[in-house]
């Protein structure tokens, strides 16, 4: 009996798991304010903050897609553009930062003409959809690629997604050339909702529960 009530809580929590979307799914920020030197949304249900000024516009609702442009389909088809028109589009070199209101796993982040200039994160990134490089404005390839930072030469349009390992609260980049404009979206990784979080946990409780008590009977019984 121990054991059914075992494999049957085990089950059910593998199956909550198995419904939770794969990890290469992601979840691309929905921009939602901004001021003149910060940008606000949410990924996931979590806040997300831009902050660090270098604004030279933000599309929060409408606008031209610039993730979707002639060149897009080069792209890596395992990793999608994001999917709206939501961007950041930079113009001054500077530090930035991007918050989170609370961990994230695996954050991508989406670069949209990055001519000529180049970042260093204080993050280890892999350099994911980059296939032919290319994008809205042309194409581009990645150079002098470090573990956390890249060049690109002048009229070399940099289009792709950066991905980095988490568990992440925040990632800090220096873009080290004033460029009108070199464009930015951030995504995280699919992860289970509360809901099956709830399940699985419920599930170990009950098997954590049943070990006891099996425990316990044990015990009684050489006493």
């Amino acid at each position: 009996m121990m054991k059914k009530i075992v494999f049957a809580a085990l089950a059910a929590s593998a199956s909550m798991l198995a419904s939770v979307p794969a990890s290469a799914a992601i979840n691309w920020t929905d921009l939602t304010s901004s001021t003149a030197t910060t940008v606000s949304g949410t990924v996931g249900g979590v806040g997300v903050t831009y902050s660090g000024g270098g604004i030279g516009f933000v599309q929060t609702s409408g606008g031209t897609d610039y993730w979707n442009g002639s060149f897009i389909s080069s792209w890596d088809g395992t990793i999608a553009p994001p999917p709206t028109s939501d961007i950041i589009a930079l113009d001054q070199a500077g530090v930035k930062t991007i918050t989170f209101a609370s961990a994230v796993t695996d954050v991508y982040l989406a670069l949209n003409s990055w001519n000529g200039n180049a970042a260093t994160f204080d993050k280890n990134f892999t350099a994911v959809g980059f296939v032919n490089g290319c994008g809205y404005w042309g194409c581009g390839l990645l150079q002098n690629v470090t573990a956390n930072s890249f060049t690109s030469a002048a009229g070399n349009e940099i289009h792709g997604i950066l991905k980095f390992g988490g568990p992440i609260t925040s990632i800090s980049f220096t873009d080290q050339n004033d460029e009108f404009w070199h464009g930015i979206q951030v995504g995280v990784s699919a992860v289970p909702e509360p809901a099956a979080w709830m399940m699985m946990i419920g599930g170990f409780a009950i098997v954590g529960g049943a070990m006891r008590r099996r425990r316990t009977a044990w015990r009684a019984a050489l006493a």
